[in-house]
């Protein structure tokens, strides 16, 4: 379980107590959802690798930037982390969306055999 980490963050904490209330209309919800998604993404992409960018010009001087050094690619878990999607790809626009298919019934599975890969 070394790769979970349970966010701490005050604000997270309250904005679960609040989607948590049986009494939270479903419009609230989806609000609260972005706003912990937003807050979420922020600390899990605080590790991200970056390179430096070539020379770039500002009005007053050439300077070096800062870019992601990696592709990243985002498997949401359905149906709930579907929304975390639109807020990390608001984020990271490159970021792609990958979807995994898992089945129980060999009926279905007989349907959905092919794989599908991605290039990054």
């Amino acid at each position: 379980m070394a790769n979970i980490r349970v966010s701490s963050h005050p604000l997270v904490a309250h904005k679960i107590s609040i989607l948590r209330n049986k009494n939270t209309k479903p419009k609230l919800v989806r609000e609260l959802m972005r706003e912990i998604g937003q807050l979420l993404a922020y600390e899990a992409t605080a590790d991200l690798p970056t390179k430096s960018t070539s020379p770039l010009e500002s009005p007053l001087t050439t300077y070096t930037g800062t870019e992601l050094a990696t592709t990243i690619g985002l498997v949401p878990i359905l149906r709930s982390g579907l929304i975390f999607v639109d807020v990390l790809q608001d984020l990271i626009p490159s970021a792609r969306v990958l979807h995994l298919g898992i089945f129980r019934e060999r009926v279905m599975f007989i349907h959905m055999k092919r794989i599908i890969t991605t290039q990054f």
